[in-house]
């Protein structure tokens, strides 16, 4: 039996990334609207969105790739919150609020990574069985 992506906890606290992120780039400029608020808005969209359709792919390396999609759009959100602090337009207190919400899916990024890639070399081409715990 396989687990929700809704029942995993990376996905969820994923989605409370992208809500920040759209909370935070309420407050641009309006002339920012498709520029950098635009591209930080996908790439918050992008986190959840790759771990969901990684989980539903039913295979341990497609779920890797996804996930590995899912943390290059973190890193993209972690370089474009720093720009916008360093432009002005996003204060630091609620910058290193949404950085320390992306840190947070990061290391669970990781942890749930590192659980597949151990399924992976166990058994190289069954379909996986997600990990029951809350903890990814």
């Amino acid at each position: 039996m396989t687990v929700d992506f809704r029942d995993l906890r990376v996905w969820e606290e994923a989605m409370r990334l992208a809500e920040a992120v759209y909370s935070l780039t309420g407050g641009f400029p309006a002339d920012e609207r498709f520029g950098l608020a635009a591209q930080l808005k996908r790439a918050a969209v992008s986190v959840p969105s790759c771990i969901a359709e990684g989980n539903a792919r039913g295979f341990t390396r497609d779920y890797l790739r996804f996930l590995s999609m899912a943390k290059g759009s973190l890193a993209e959100i972690q370089t474009q919150l720093l720009l916008a602090q360093r432009l002005g337009i996003a204060p630091a207190e609620r910058v290193d609020a949404v950085l320390q919400q992306a840190g947070c899916v990061g290391m669970l990024l990781q942890s749930l990574r590192r659980s597949l890639n151990l399924k992976l070399s166990q058994s190289s081409s069954s379909p996986f069985p997600i990990p029951h715990s809350r903890s990814f």
